[in-house]
């Protein structure tokens, strides 16, 4: 379609590189590939986490891997911005020199 898109990520591995080279590697593929891309960003971004998570998790089980990783995705679909996350990644938008919330990160205190 003649709409402009712009895909960012940031993986931070815990206990290791594997998880987030490994959502490095597959997480725009899903998000790309995801039926709803074009009319439900938010929900191919949602959908393309939790699929790339359960990827991971059956690789990690067959050669024992023990790593994991937080992320931070923003999807930017013609003038509107998607942000996804997972963990305590976090996403700042300046905007005329002023931080503007976009998200309140995942954190052990938080229910």
């Amino acid at each position: 379609d003649d709409v402009d898109r712009a895909y960012f990520a940031v993986f931070d591995g815990h206990g290791g590189v594997d998880a987030a080279n490994y959502s490095a590697t597959h997480l725009h593929v899903n998000v790309g590939l995801h039926e709803e891309i074009v009319k439900n960003p938010a929900e191919a971004l949602k959908c393309s986490f939790r699929k790339t998570d359960e990827m991971f998790l059956f690789k990690a089980k067959r050669e024992k891997l023990r790593s994991g990783t937080t992320g931070v995705s923003a999807l930017i679909v013609g003038n509107k911005l998607h942000i996804a996350w997972l963990g305590d990644s976090q996403v700042m938008l300046v905007q005329q020199g002023k931080a503007v919330t976009l998200m309140e990160p995942h954190k052990p205190e938080r229910e």
